[in-house]
C-alpha cells in the first residue's frame, strides 16, 4: 500500500479499528489480549531455552501491541513503512525501538533476532510482493529462532465483516491458513503450523483451555502461522 496511507491513522488508530468491529460488542483491548496470549503460548513452545529473546515487529504501526508484548521479550524493535506511525510508537513507547523502512529489505543483517512477528500486515503487502516478505522476515531471525504471522481468518464471516468496515483494509487480500503454511514452507522454514483463535468472546482461563483445544479448527476470527528457522 502507499507508504503514507497509515500515516493519516496516526492519532486514531484504535478509533478506528473501534468502530469497524463495534458490531461485535468486543473491544481493539480484547483483541491485543488474545494475540499477547497467543504470542505467550509460542514463546513456551518454540523458544522456551532461548536465553535471549529479541523480538522485530514488521509493520508494528503505532506500536499498539508493544505495552501488552514487551515484558515477555528483552527488547522489542518494530519497523513499519508509515513514518507517522513509528513516530507515535516512539512517542507511545520511548523504552523500545523503532525504524521506518522501505517495505522491501529489513534495514537489519541477517540472524539479527528469535522471533520476527507481523500481525495482518501480509494482506497489505501486494500480492507480486509476498514471496520476498517471506524471505525477509526469516532472513533476519537467527537460527532455530521462530517466524510468525497472525493473519484475518477468510473463512470467518465476521472477520470478512469487520475488515469490510475498516477503511484502511480496503486493499486486503486475505489468504487462508493452508495458502500460508506453503509459503512458508517456500521459504525454508520447517516445523510449520497454524493455530486457530478467538472463537470464543472471552480470553478468561477456562474458555482458553477450550480453545486451545481448537487450534486445529480453521474457524476462529484469526491464525497464527509459525516456523522455524533453520
Amino acid at each position: 500500500m502507499p507508504r503514507d496511507e497509515f500515516d493519516a491513522y496516526r492519532d486514531n488508530y484504535v478509533e478506528t479499528v473501534e468502530q469497524s468491529i463495534n458490531f461485535s460488542g468486543l473491544s481493539h483491548d480484547f483483541f491485543q489480549q488474545s494475540k499477547a496470549l497467543m504470542l505467550q503460548d509460542i514463546l513456551e513452545q518454540r523458544l522456551s531455552k532461548h536465553p535471549a529473546k529479541r523480538l522485530l515487529d514488521v509493520g508494528c504501526g503505532v506500536g499498539a501491541l508493544h505495552p501488552y508484548i514487551a515484558p515477555m521479550f528483552d527488547h522489542v524493535h518494530g519497523v513499519d513503512v508509515s513514518v507517522e506511525s513509528i513516530d507515535r510508537a516512539r512517542l507511545d513507547n520511548p523504552a523500545q525501538s523503532y525504524d521506518s523502512y522501505d517495505g522491501i529489505r529489513l534495514p537489519f543483517e541477517n540472524d539479527s533476532f528469535d522471533m520476527t512477528l507481523a500481525i495482518c500486515v501480509m494482506h497489505h503487502v501486494p500480492t507480486e510482493q509476498w514471496t520476498n516478505f517471506m524471505s525477509e522476515i526469516a532472513r533476519v531471525v537467527t537460527p532455530g529462532g521462530v517466524v510468525c504471522l497472525i493473519e484475518h481468518n477468510p473463512i470467518n464471516p465476521a472477520t470478512r465483516l469487520s475488515v469490510a468496515r475498516c477503511p484502511f483494509d480496503a486493499d486486503a487480500v486475505l489468504l487462508g491458513g493452508k495458502d500460508m503454511r506453503r509459503r512458508m514452507r517456500a521459504a525454508n522454514l520447517e516445523n510449520v503450523a497454524t493455530k486457530n483463535f478467538v472463537f470464543f468472546p472471552s480470553n478468561r482461563p477456562a474458555i482458553r483451555a477450550l480453545e486451545k483445544r481448537l487450534h486445529w479448527l480453521p474457524l476462529g476470527a484469526q491464525y497464527a502461522a509459525v516456523g522455524q528457522v533453520k
